[in-house]
């Protein structure tokens, strides 16, 4: 057994059964190299072709005045504004008792809006009233002099006093006789000689009464009287206008545009808090008196003049159009933003338009001799800031980014007047990014 398991041997030259050929294992190989090639390169074909998202604004036309009024030399946006918006106060304090007036309503001027109570103040009229009367009766008294019945009785008392007087002389006279008889003391004397002297003092005190009675009040008197009594008038006046506040009329004809107050709060005409007492009661406007307040950029400040003319528009009512012109510009400009306030003046409002309407105003020039009239009411294309670059915008058509070249004017709060290049329309690309290429896929930026 062992000399044969010596001569066992392995012919390695004799290929197994069912072995693959190395041709087939190649293959097969090859197959599978070429398949992850194939989908590698479609991956990246798909990762360089795929939409890049942006974001997309469609941009419009904004045409020249109507019937040919000008060439458009620049497109402002702002908001409209009462030319003379009236925060009404009350003149006095005091609870609300009524208010007439609700928002949006329209009201004539003298129309009484609010009424306060004013128990206090008829009490203040009354008492001026009274006071007025009293010092007009003095004054009286005093002009008229004294009555006849006055001067009766001065007169009276002074006879009085000189039959005293003649009555206390006779007596003296008797009792100086009996002092020298000795009949009589000294002291007798004395006493009829003092009860004389004050006889003679009292006649001349009736006296002088009588005078005074008879001439009447001093004319000093009688015009500190008239002062007191125009002092009088005048706090009788004072009350009388203070009753007369607590009704609170409107000024002028217009339309309510807030109502501040209701009934039991209290108006003040002092410091306002938050939560304590208001200081008006209702705001209200012409609303046929209105203007469009615009910031315009120092770079185009230039192009404009005092009354220049321009169209007015809002975005409620685009096909709505109206004659504006230009009547205040601010003597300052702001240096944060650089610009400068003007105020066109409404020309011919209507009840479409409402303060604090975002609304744009087209200025043109006067008409140029000789132009043709599709020049003259040419349209312009506003277009953001951010989408101009190198001379032009990137314009979405058909899913993809087509680059147009475009001839810009000025400059608006809206952005840039594209003078070429656009009609409107188009759906233009904001701050596209900076490895955008022409025809390059994009899609629009979901929110």
């Amino acid at each position: 057994m062992e000399t044969e398991l010596k001569s066992l041997r392995i012919d390695r030259s004799q290929k197994r059964q069912g072995e693959p050929s190395p041709w087939a294992t190649r293959i097969i190989i090859g197959g599978i190299l070429l398949f992850v090639a194939l989908g590698a390169a479609r991956f990246v074909y798909a990762r360089l072709n795929a939409a890049t998202d942006v974001d997309i604004v469609r941009v419009r036309a904004t045409s020249a005045a109507a019937g040919g009024e000008g060439n458009v030399i620049l497109n402002a946006t702002g908001y409209i504004v009462a030319a003379h918006k009236i925060e009404l106060a009350a003149k006095v304090i005091g609870k609300v008792a009524w208010i007439g007036v609700d928002k949006a309503d329209k009201v004539k001027a003298g129309q009484i809006l609010v009424r306060l109570e004013d128990d206090e103040y008829r009490a203040n009229v009354l008492s001026a009233e009274g006071n007025l009367e009293m010092l007009k009766a003095k004054l009286a008294e005093a002009e008229h002099g004294s009555r006849p019945e006055e001067i009766a009785k001065a007169k009276a008392d002074l006879d009085q006093a000189r039959a005293d007087q003649e009555n206390a002389r006779v007596s003296l006279e008797r009792t100086r006789g009996l002092v020298r008889e000795k009949i009589m003391a000294q002291q007798a004397l004395d006493d009829a000689q003092a009860r004389y002297d004050a006889a003679v003092a009292k006649v001349n005190s009736y006296d002088r009464a009588y005078e005074l009675v008879k001439l009447g009040p001093r004319q000093e008197q009688i015009d500190a009287l008239r002062a007191q009594v125009n002092q009088a008038k005048g706090t009788l006046d004072y009350a009388q206008v203070q009753l007369d506040n607590t009704v609170i009329r409107a000024p002028i004809d217009g339309t309510i545009l807030e109502r501040n107050v209701e009934k039991g709060e209290f108006v003040t005409t002092g410091f306002v808090g938050d939560k304590g007492a208001k200081g008006y009661v209702v705001s209200l406007a012409n609303l046929r008196d209105l203007e469009v307040e615009l910031d315009i950029n120092q770079n185009d400040f230039a192009k404009l003049g005092p009354r220049q003319p321009g169209i007015v528009t809002t975005d409620a009512y685009p096909d709505r159009k109206y004659q504006g012109a230009i009547t205040e510009i601010s003597p300052e400009a702001n240096r944060q933003k650089a610009t400068v306030q003007v105020k066109v003046k409404i020309l011919e409002p209507d009840d479409y338009l409402r303060p604090e309407m975002n609304a744009s105003v087209a200025f043109y020039s006067p008409e140029k001799p000789g132009a043709k009239q599709e020049e003259q009411t040419k349209p312009v294309v506003t277009v953001p800031a951010s989408a101009v670059r190198d001379g032009g915008v990137f314009v979405v058509v058909g899913g993809k980014a087509l680059r147009k070249t475009i001839k810009v004017g000025g400059t608006t709060a809206q952005g840039v007047q594209v003078i070429e290049g656009l009609i409107g329309g188009e759906d233009v690309i904001a701050n596209p990014p900076t490895n955008l290429k022409d025809g390059q896929k994009v899609r629009r930026k979901q929110a």
